[in-house]
């Protein structure tokens, strides 16, 4: 396709969609027309195909293809309601994936839908990596707190290491270094950095936990202490199961010190972008 024709299409699609509650959508009848389709009997076969792909991947149809009416002007004045269906982005792309890929315009759908349902996946990835490294950042703070609240207590930090992988294997049912070697962890490295986010955030509410109620309780000295902690991981841990999840049987994550580089570089470059963009 020449480069004015692939201009002309990005800027119908464009037009064409609109803004329903916050959700981009496309209308099936003005996007039959964009995909070069003179029949809706033959772009319908089309979007039932498009909804049997939906459900093979466990997505809801009615959220991606829900059915709508619409009233169209007919001569004289008059006006006729017809059948229509909103589309997601993400269902304009299972469409143009199953359209007849030898139309130019099912081509460039083909992938501006891909581009732009790739770029969904990526911002959702990075919003769940960011979330991963606020919460190791969360509980190195937790963790600093309860380190504190415990050397005025007479807890040093080999005290305290002791009292966390008490608690890490209350939570887990293995001790720290058992994990680490089940994860594949270096030993020189924190557990957290490899845990998937809902174990660090176990840990995290485990922490804080012990750490009010060793004020509150005014609890002083080694075993005391060592059994609020144990015991606040067994209630987390406990709550885990009821839920069906198995905290030492999760998979472990990427280094959140490889993924905290890899966002920071990330802001560089746009950084970087952004300033390029202003001088032109």
């Amino acid at each position: 396709m020449k480069t004015e024709e692939i201009k002309e299409l990005f800027n119908k699609f464009e037009a064409a969609a609109s803004d329903l509650e916050g959700i981009e959508c496309w209308s099936a009848r003005e996007l039959q027309k964009l995909l070069g389709y003179t029949k809706w009997e033959n772009f319908d076969k089309v979007i039932t195909k498009a909804k049997e792909a939906c459900i093979k991947v466990g997505e809801q149809t009615d959220d991606h293809f829900p059915d709508v009416r619409k009233t169209i002007p007919m001569p004289k004045g008059a006006e006729k309601v017809i059948d229509d269906i909103l589309l997601t982005r993400y269902a304009c792309y299972l469409i143009a994936q199953n359209g007849d890929s030898r139309k130019a315009e099912i081509a460039f759908a083909q992938n501006y839908f891909a581009i732009q349902t790739r770029r969904a996946e990526l911002v959702e990835k990075r919003l769940l990596e960011f979330e991963r490294v606020k919460a190791r950042e969360k509980l190195s703070h937790t963790e600093n707190q309860l380190s504190g609240a415990l050397y005025e207590r007479g807890i040093d930090n080999q005290g305290f290491a002791i009292i966390r992988s008490k608690g890490d294997q209350a939570l887990f049912r293995l001790n720290t270094h058992q994990l680490k070697r089940k994860l594949g962890v270096p030993e020189n490295r924190p557990l957290a950095d490899f845990l998937p986010t809902i174990s660090i955030k176990a840990k995290d509410l485990a922490a804080e936990m012990t750490n009010l109620n060793v004020q509150n309780k005014d609890l002083k000295g080694q075993i005391p202490i060592e059994k609020e902690h144990v015991d606040n991981n067994e209630a987390v841990r406990n709550m885990l199961l009821k839920r069906g999840i198995q905290p030492e049987n999760l998979p472990p994550a990427e280094d959140v010190k490889k993924i905290q580089r890899k966002l920071d570089s990330d802001d560089k470059k746009v950084l970087k972008e952004s300033k390029k963009s202003r001088k032109k």
